[in-house]
């Protein structure tokens, strides 16, 4: 599912930037991806991830800066998401606020009834973070336990970095959407037009992005105008009918194109945006090959080598891994061009699963011992029982039409699929601890052997602080 999100974003990113559809943009990123993963290698793609993480930072937080400074004369953006906006001088949220909710939308800062969801959720991200098969494999790259360790230290510096801005670039894009669609003022100073669209150069991003078929609009009424509103909200009816209008003429805007044209909306410098550019391919590029990596590792080393045929030779395993690598991305690629929801949501989806099978037996790894009927029994359990629910709300295997529940109503409360790895988490932690329990006790040679695990030679003794 990571993969698939991966994948998602590189057709959202090749298919702007080549000004070709999603559809081609996807399949020639399949290709760039596959050709970079295979001739990479493991060390070669660590070496050229750092070097991307140094674009992608840049890419991000750059626009971000500029941005911030346009709407709040704040250069950080996560300080002036809570400042005051500089053309009314009212609270930047507040104003927000006050926009969307005249179009028919929710509050952007409206608390969620289901703060039990949203516990999980973040519950499931922070562990699935924590059990990345394509992030604890970088471990293997580095010399010593101690580098090990320093780069974890760092990693988590890096990752608050970027995740720091994010908010604010999801309020302050969300602000120049709708202000965008209503240059004049809101609801009484009129829509945007059609030949304002057409004729005007700070519109130019729209006319790209149709191209792709991420975005779209349509004149419903014919009154010269593009209305962009929630035309469900009931309360907004009888303005709607006032207005002549026909309903939401936006009627295309995939969110997944929300950060690569942040910066076209908020008319940026060209180099801005072409960094963006860069940054959104180097992201996509860099996660999609360490997860590939990490796929064609398992398989070729860990379940061929390991169980099914010891013997091979090198060349045997090389032409395996890549085997399943090209088998990986083929389904990635499918599932990219019918993805299971946007972006975001999807890795989403692969952070709870990643929380219900791996970052149990890791936890279990470090403060008990777990035999290895026990570690088995609870990942299994914990992910088959994640993935079910996964597959009664999207669908089995992700086929449109073959789900019993939606996320509008989950199956269990208000529990979304996207929230149940925190649960599939729990399950197998328990799972594993009554089998390895009722199982025959674990043999004194692996007991040492753990014990050396956790306190490698060289690292010296254990200390109190």
């Amino acid at each position: 599912t990571y993969v698939i999100g991966q994948m998602t974003g590189v057709g959202v990113a090749f298919g702007r930037f080549l000004e070709v559809s999603n559809t081609a943009g996807l399949l020639i990123g399949a290709c760039v991806v596959f050709a970079y993963a295979v001739f990479g290698g493991m060390k070669g793609v660590t070496y050229t991830q750092v070097a991307q993480y140094c674009v992608l930072i840049m890419a991000y937080t750059i626009p971000a800066i500029f941005i911030s400074l346009q709407l709040t004369g704040n250069p950080i953006p996560a300080l002036g998401l809570f400042g005051d906006h500089a053309a009314s001088g009212e609270p930047l949220l507040a104003k927000l606020d006050a926009i969307v909710t005249e179009l028919g939308f929710n509050e952007y800062t409206a608390h969620h009834a289901d703060t039990f969801n949203m516990v999980l959720f973040t519950l499931s991200l922070m562990i699935g973070t924590a059990g990345l098969p394509h992030v604890i494999m970088r471990f293997f790259t580095v010399p010593k336990v101690a580098d090990a360790r320093w780069s974890a230290g760092w990693a988590l510096v890096f990752i608050a970095l970027l995740y720091l801005t994010a908010p604010a670039v999801g309020a302050m894009a969300r602000l120049n959407i709708t202000e965008m669609m209503w240059p004049n003022g809101g609801i009484e100073g009129g829509a945007v037009t059609v030949q304002q669209i057409e004729e005007d150069p700070k519109y130019d991003w729209m006319a790209t992005w149709q191209q792709t078929g991420l975005l779209g609009w349509e004149d419903k009424n014919g009154d010269g105008a593009i209305q962009y509103y929630n035309d469900k909200n009931a309360d907004l009816q009888a303005t709607a009918e006032a207005n002549g209008w026909a309903g939401n003429e936006l009627t295309n805007f995939n969110r997944d194109i929300l950060v690569l044209a942040n910066p076209e909306i908020a008319n940026l410098p060209g180099w801005v945006i072409g960094l963006v550019a860069a940054g959104g391919l180097a992201a996509a590029l860099s996660t999609a090959a360490g997860l590939l990596l990490a796929i064609s590792s398992a398989v070729s080393h860990d379940l061929i080598k390991g169980s099914i045929n010891p013997n091979i030779s090198e060349k045997g395993e090389l032409l395996s891994a890549r085997i399943a690598m090209a088998v990986a991305i083929a389904v990635a690629t499918y599932l990219g061009l019918n993805p299971p929801g946007f972006a975001a949501q999807t890795v989403a989806l692969a952070f709870g699963l990643a929380a219900a099978s791996i970052f149990p037996a890791l936890m279990m790894g470090i403060f008990t011992k777990v035999n290895n009927k026990g570690a088995v029994a609870g990942m299994l359990a914990g992910l088959i029982v994640t993935l079910v629910y996964i597959f009664l709300h999207k669908g089995w295997l992700f086929i449109p039409g073959t789900n019993s529940f939606t996320d509008a109503d989950p199956l269990l409360g208000t529990i979304k699929s996207t929230s149940f790895g925190a649960v599939g988490a729990m399950v197998n932690f328990a799972v594993a601890f009554i089998v390895s329990k009722s199982s025959a006790a674990i043999p004194a040679e692996i007991e040492e052997l753990v014990e050396s695990v956790r306190i490698p030679r060289g690292a010296g003794a254990a200390q109190d602080h």
